[in-house]
Protein backbone atom coordinates (compact mmCIF):
# COMPACT_ATOMS: atom_id res chain seq x y z
CA UNK A 1 0.00 0.00 0.00
CA UNK A 2 1.23 3.64 -0.58
CA UNK A 3 1.54 5.64 2.40
CA UNK A 4 0.39 8.71 0.81
CA UNK A 5 -3.09 6.55 -0.23
CA UNK A 6 -4.39 4.47 2.07
CA UNK A 7 -7.06 3.07 -0.33
CA UNK A 8 -5.79 -0.29 -1.64
CA UNK A 9 -5.23 -0.28 -5.67
CA UNK A 10 -7.24 -2.27 -7.41
CA UNK A 11 -5.45 -3.07 -10.39
CA UNK A 12 -6.52 -6.32 -11.29
CA UNK A 13 -3.19 -8.07 -9.98
CA UNK A 14 -3.40 -11.13 -7.14
CA UNK A 15 -0.92 -9.90 -5.37
CA UNK A 16 -1.74 -12.53 -2.56
CA UNK A 17 -1.02 -14.73 -5.31
CA UNK A 18 2.62 -13.54 -6.41
CA UNK A 19 4.04 -13.13 -3.24
CA UNK A 20 2.71 -16.70 -2.38
CA UNK A 21 4.57 -17.98 -5.63
CA UNK A 22 7.99 -16.26 -4.59
CA UNK A 23 7.53 -17.87 -1.25
CA UNK A 24 6.68 -21.65 -2.54
CA UNK A 25 9.70 -20.83 -4.91
CA UNK A 26 12.19 -20.06 -2.01
CA UNK A 27 11.47 -23.05 -0.46
CA UNK A 28 11.90 -25.30 -3.78
CA UNK A 29 14.42 -23.08 -6.63
CA UNK A 30 14.41 -26.19 -8.82
CA UNK A 31 10.71 -25.54 -9.93
CA UNK A 32 11.38 -22.04 -11.09
CA UNK A 33 13.32 -23.12 -14.12
CA UNK A 34 10.48 -22.85 -16.72
CA UNK A 35 10.51 -23.78 -20.60
CA UNK A 36 8.25 -22.09 -22.63
CA UNK A 37 7.25 -23.21 -26.37
CA UNK A 38 5.97 -22.09 -29.37
CA UNK A 39 5.05 -24.56 -32.49
CA UNK A 40 5.54 -22.08 -35.64
CA UNK A 41 4.04 -23.96 -38.73
CA UNK A 42 4.94 -22.59 -42.56
CA UNK A 43 1.14 -21.96 -44.46
CA UNK A 44 2.46 -20.15 -47.50
CA UNK A 45 4.77 -17.47 -48.87
CA UNK A 46 6.03 -15.34 -46.14
CA UNK A 47 3.35 -16.42 -44.13
CA UNK A 48 3.47 -18.70 -41.26
CA UNK A 49 1.17 -19.78 -37.83
CA UNK A 50 2.53 -20.12 -34.62
CA UNK A 51 0.92 -22.03 -31.60
CA UNK A 52 1.37 -21.84 -27.82
CA UNK A 53 -0.50 -23.63 -25.65
CA UNK A 54 1.75 -26.02 -23.33
CA UNK A 55 5.11 -25.59 -21.31
CA UNK A 56 7.39 -26.65 -17.99
CA UNK A 57 7.23 -25.02 -15.13
CA UNK A 58 7.18 -25.59 -11.07
CA UNK A 59 8.21 -29.07 -11.59
CA UNK A 60 6.33 -30.44 -14.41
CA UNK A 61 4.29 -30.33 -17.86
CA UNK A 62 1.78 -27.52 -17.67
CA UNK A 63 -1.17 -26.90 -20.22
CA UNK A 64 -3.00 -23.41 -20.45
CA UNK A 65 -6.54 -22.85 -20.67
CA UNK A 66 -6.78 -22.23 -24.13
CA UNK A 67 -3.52 -22.29 -26.89
CA UNK A 68 -3.78 -19.37 -28.61
CA UNK A 69 -1.99 -18.93 -32.65
CA UNK A 70 -0.26 -15.77 -33.87
CA UNK A 71 -0.80 -15.03 -37.35
CA UNK A 72 2.89 -13.54 -38.80
CA UNK A 73 3.48 -12.55 -42.12
CA UNK A 74 4.95 -9.39 -44.01
CA UNK A 75 3.31 -6.69 -45.34
CA UNK A 76 2.75 -6.08 -49.40
CA UNK A 77 5.73 -3.86 -50.20
CA UNK A 78 7.60 -6.81 -49.46
CA UNK A 79 6.05 -8.71 -52.11
CA UNK A 80 4.33 -10.98 -49.40
CA UNK A 81 -0.26 -11.48 -48.39
CA UNK A 82 -0.11 -9.31 -45.27
CA UNK A 83 -1.79 -12.10 -43.53
CA UNK A 84 -0.45 -10.98 -39.83
CA UNK A 85 1.84 -9.06 -37.92
CA UNK A 86 5.90 -9.04 -39.24
CA UNK A 87 7.63 -11.31 -36.64
CA UNK A 88 9.65 -8.34 -35.71
CA UNK A 89 6.42 -6.60 -34.67
CA UNK A 90 5.89 -9.77 -32.61
CA UNK A 91 9.26 -9.29 -30.95
CA UNK A 92 7.71 -5.57 -30.46
CA UNK A 93 4.55 -6.73 -29.08
CA UNK A 94 6.29 -8.69 -26.92
CA UNK A 95 8.37 -6.36 -24.93
CA UNK A 96 5.46 -3.90 -24.58
CA UNK A 97 3.39 -6.60 -22.98
CA UNK A 98 5.62 -7.53 -20.73
CA UNK A 99 6.77 -4.31 -19.38
CA UNK A 100 3.28 -3.22 -19.12
CA UNK A 101 2.29 -6.16 -17.56
CA UNK A 102 4.75 -4.94 -14.98
CA UNK A 103 3.57 -1.59 -14.43
CA UNK A 104 0.37 -3.08 -13.16
CA UNK A 105 1.88 -5.32 -11.10
CA UNK A 106 4.00 -2.93 -9.68
CA UNK A 107 1.47 -0.37 -9.08
CA UNK A 108 -0.72 -2.92 -7.43
CA UNK A 109 2.15 -3.89 -5.01
CA UNK A 110 2.69 -0.44 -4.41
CA UNK A 111 -0.71 0.70 -3.69
CA UNK A 112 -0.81 2.87 -7.02
CA UNK A 113 -4.10 2.95 -8.68
CA UNK A 114 -3.69 3.22 -12.21
CA UNK A 115 -6.18 4.72 -14.60
CA UNK A 116 -4.44 3.88 -17.96
CA UNK A 117 -1.38 2.61 -19.29
CA UNK A 118 0.08 2.89 -22.74
CA UNK A 119 3.29 2.31 -24.04
CA UNK A 120 4.70 2.91 -27.93
CA UNK A 121 7.02 0.76 -28.99
CA UNK A 122 9.19 1.36 -31.97
CA UNK A 123 12.02 -0.30 -33.35
CA UNK A 124 14.62 0.92 -36.47
CA UNK A 125 16.39 -1.44 -38.53
CA UNK A 126 17.93 -1.31 -41.98
CA UNK A 127 16.51 -3.78 -44.15
CA UNK A 128 19.04 -4.12 -46.29
CA UNK A 129 20.86 -6.72 -43.72
CA UNK A 130 17.64 -8.97 -44.50
CA UNK A 131 17.89 -8.75 -47.92
CA UNK A 132 21.30 -10.09 -48.78
CA UNK A 133 22.23 -6.69 -49.89
CA UNK A 134 25.32 -5.59 -47.32
CA UNK A 135 26.69 -7.94 -45.21
CA UNK A 136 27.95 -4.91 -42.33
CA UNK A 137 23.91 -4.28 -42.20
CA UNK A 138 22.80 -5.77 -38.76
CA UNK A 139 19.92 -8.14 -39.83
CA UNK A 140 17.58 -7.06 -36.67
CA UNK A 141 16.93 -3.95 -34.78
CA UNK A 142 19.50 -1.13 -34.31
CA UNK A 143 17.78 0.53 -31.69
CA UNK A 144 14.17 -0.17 -29.85
CA UNK A 145 12.39 2.87 -28.22
CA UNK A 146 9.19 2.43 -25.42
CA UNK A 147 7.46 5.31 -24.98
CA UNK A 148 4.86 4.91 -21.49
CA UNK A 149 1.69 7.46 -21.05
CA UNK A 150 0.72 6.40 -17.30
CA UNK A 151 -2.49 7.90 -15.84
CA UNK A 152 -2.62 7.22 -12.38
CA UNK A 153 -2.47 8.38 -8.33
CA UNK A 154 0.76 8.74 -7.93
CA UNK A 155 3.64 11.59 -8.65
CA UNK A 156 5.66 11.68 -11.31
CA UNK A 157 8.45 9.71 -9.61
CA UNK A 158 6.57 7.26 -8.65
CA UNK A 159 5.33 6.62 -12.22
CA UNK A 160 8.95 6.63 -13.26
CA UNK A 161 9.87 4.44 -10.25
CA UNK A 162 7.24 2.11 -11.51
CA UNK A 163 8.83 1.90 -14.67
CA UNK A 164 12.19 1.26 -13.77
CA UNK A 165 11.12 -1.69 -11.93
CA UNK A 166 9.16 -3.11 -14.52
CA UNK A 167 12.02 -2.57 -17.37
CA UNK A 168 14.61 -3.94 -14.46
CA UNK A 169 12.31 -7.32 -13.69
CA UNK A 170 10.78 -7.85 -17.54
CA UNK A 171 11.95 -11.00 -19.45
CA UNK A 172 11.74 -9.59 -22.95
CA UNK A 173 13.70 -6.67 -21.84
CA UNK A 174 16.30 -8.63 -20.71
CA UNK A 175 16.10 -10.85 -23.51
CA UNK A 176 16.34 -8.18 -25.73
CA UNK A 177 18.72 -6.00 -23.99
CA UNK A 178 21.41 -9.32 -23.16
CA UNK A 179 23.11 -12.10 -25.25
CA UNK A 180 21.25 -14.95 -25.34
CA UNK A 181 22.64 -18.64 -26.42
CA UNK A 182 20.22 -19.37 -29.12
CA UNK A 183 20.57 -22.76 -31.24
CA UNK A 184 19.28 -23.94 -34.35
CA UNK A 185 19.02 -27.62 -35.67
CA UNK A 186 17.28 -29.29 -38.43
CA UNK A 187 15.52 -33.11 -37.50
Amino acid sequence: MNAMNPVTADNGVNVAALLGAREALEQAPQAARFDWRASCQWVRGTHTRTQVGDFFGLGGEQQRKASFTFETDHPEVFAAEDQGATPVEMVLAGLGGCLVAGVASVAQMRGIQLRSVTARIEGSMDIRGILGMDGSVRNGFDDVRVTFDIDADASRADIEALVAQSQKRSAVFDILANPVNVSVQVR
